[in-house]
Parts: structure tokens; C-alpha cells; sequence
């Protein structure tokens, strides 16, 4: 299956950006399924997930702001999760979505876990990859350290080493796997060489001195089903924190991976296997509106 790639226009006080997604399956399916990547990523981290997924469930990947296909703020200072969140809700208007479910990886886990906290709002199921409602400062200063400064590859073969040695969290992946992450993660400059597909202003938030984060109130206040992602070795989602958010708030369940920490990459067979079981126990949900009358693509 070959997806369809969109974007539209964005417009708020800062301006217009352009804000890039990929869609995957049929529009006629009764459940869409949003996937929303991490702080450096980008939407088509994904595919391999989608593939299998869409068969079921339509799947729509995002690229945040700044990251992918999609433009880079003019305001750097809009790099934050207020502005994250005005543009989820225009990538669901502008696809005509009223109820969807998400699958976060850290950041976008965040977004996810906003959303889904706001009283009657588009969530219906909530995965988090990876990420909860507390964030040790520890994991934060490690991923401030590269995300600041992202270097420049003379070739794909570096990007790659890069990557595989920056995101080695992500579990062991094959060959293949790393070759299809890197073509997506990097974009060639006029020059021949190749930079990360990302806005490097997305790491100023990582200037100040940097403490933990506590969204208990939020988690708390989610009412949908949901389920926690964790790599074994994750030092951003540690295992106490994993565990207390199955005894409150949505009282989570929670699937841990071995072999990896953070984040789970959701390309082997058995974690997109876990994934796609635990979704498929829940009823389709009804849309109130097709999307027959929905906007064409813009690209």
C-alpha cells in the first residue's frame, strides 16, 4: 500500500506555516488512528507500524512543526506545546475528524496526553510510547545534548552510524529498518552534504537550566482507554512511573519491551503485533461526518 501525502495551511498571529501529514488507508474505514513522533523525529518513524495498522485502521502520520515536510516557525519561541496542540486540532478540522485515537512517542505522547485531558475531547484511545507524566531531568539533560547541535554528514552512510549511535534506544532494528529511517530522517543541501530533517531552533528549549516535568494533573485527568508503551531500558519512562500510571488517572494498561529503552521503535513484528491487538479489542468508533466534502490535499 502506498500512502497519500498532504499538507495545509496553517494561519495564526505568527503567520501561515505549512504542516505536513501522511495518510495511510481507506477513508471509508470507521476508526482513525493519529501518530504523532518524538522530539527530533518525524511521521514517517511509522511506516512499518502503518503498513500492518491501516489494514484495520486508518493511520495518519504527522510531522510537527519544524520537523519533516513541514515548514519551521518563524517565531522560534513558538516551538512549544501551545502551538503543538493548535495545529493537531488543524490537521483533525482540516481532515474532517471528530474522534480519533493516538499513538504518541514521547513528545507527541505529551500532545496526546493534553488532548486527551480536555473535557470532551477528539481522543477515544490513547497509546504512549514511552513517555508519561513525569520526565526526569536526567533523560531530558541526555537528549539536550545532541538535539541542540545536529551535525552535518558528508554522506547517508554517516547519517546512518549517526543515528544508529543516537538512537540506539530504539532496540535492535536490521539493516533495512536503519537504511528506511535514515532517508527520512536527514535532507540533502545544495552542497551534497546532508543535515537532520529538523528545524535546529526546536532544541532552544533546552537553553535554561532544565528540571523534571510533572503532568500528573493532566494524566489524571484522562477518561479513555489507554495503554503505556516502555522500553525496558528507558530512562525517560522509569518503571515506577510506568507502574503508577496503571493505578490511576485511565489506569493504564501496560505492554514493556526488552531489548530496547527510549523509545520502543514499533518496526519488529512483535511490538507492532502487541500494538495492533490491544486496539483491535475496542469497537470501531463512529464518525458523525465522512469526508466526502472534505477538502482536497494541498501539497
Amino acid at each position: 500500500m502506498r500512502p497519500d501525502q498532504g499538507s495545509f495551511p496553517f494561519k495564526d498571529d505568527h503567520g501561515t506555516i505549512w504542516l505536513a501529514f501522511t495518510d495511510w488507508g481507506r477513508r471509508q474505514l470507521p476508526r482513525t488512528l493519529v501518530c504523532a513522533h518524538g522530539l527530533t523525529r518525524q511521521g514517517r518513524d511509522f511506516d512499518a507500524f502503518a503498513r500492518v495498522v491501516s489494514r484495520d485502521i486508518r493511520c495518519i502520520e504527522m510531522d510537527v512543526a519544524g520537523r519533516g515536510r513541514s515548514g519551521w516557525l518563524a517565531n522560534k519561541d513558538g516551538y512549544n506545546f501551545e502551538t503543538y496542540l493548535r495545529h493537531a486540532d488543524g490537521l483533525l478540522n482540516y481532515r474532517g475528524l471528530t474522534e480519533v485515537e493516538w499513538l504518541g512517542t514521547s513528545m507527541g505522547g505529551i500532545i496526546g496526553m493534553l488532548l486527551a485531558a480536555r473535557e470532551d475531547g477528539p481522543i477515544k484511545r490513547l497509546i504512549l510510547n514511552d513517555v508519561g507524566p513525569f520526565i526526569p531531568k536526567a533523560a531530558l539533560e541526555r537528549i539536550g545534548e545532541y538535539v541542540k547541535d545536529p551535525p552535518v554528514f558528508q554522506n547517508l552512510t554517516e547519517a546512518c552510524d549517526y543515528l544508529r549511535e543516537t538512537l540506539a534506544g530504539f532496540g535492535e532494528l536490521s539493516d533495512a529498518d536503519w537504511s528506511e529511517m535514515t532517508q527520512h530522517s536527514v535532507v540533502r543541501e545544495p552542497d551534497g552534504t546532508y543535515r537532520m530533517h529538523y528545524d535546529p531552533a526546536i532544541g532552544n528549549a533546552f537553553d535554561g537550566p532544565i528540571e523534571d516535568v510533572d503532568l500528573w494533573a493532566i494524566y489524571d485527568a484522562i477518561k479513555c482507554p489507554t495503554l503505556v508503551l516502555r522500553g525496558a531500558d528507558s530512562d525517560l519512562l522509569t518503571r515506577e512511573t510506568a507502574e503508577e500510571m496503571t493505578e490511576r488517572g485511565p489506569k493504564a494498561d501496560l505492554i514493556e519491551f526488552e531489548g530496547c529503552g527510549h523509545a520502543p521503535a514499533l518496526m519488529n513484528e512483535a511490538q507492532i503485533s502487541a500494538v495492533h491487538e490491544w486496539l483491535m479489542q475496542f469497537e470501531p468508533v463512529e464518525e458523525e461526518d465522512d469526508e466526502e466534502g472534505a477538502a482536497p490535499d494541498a501539497s
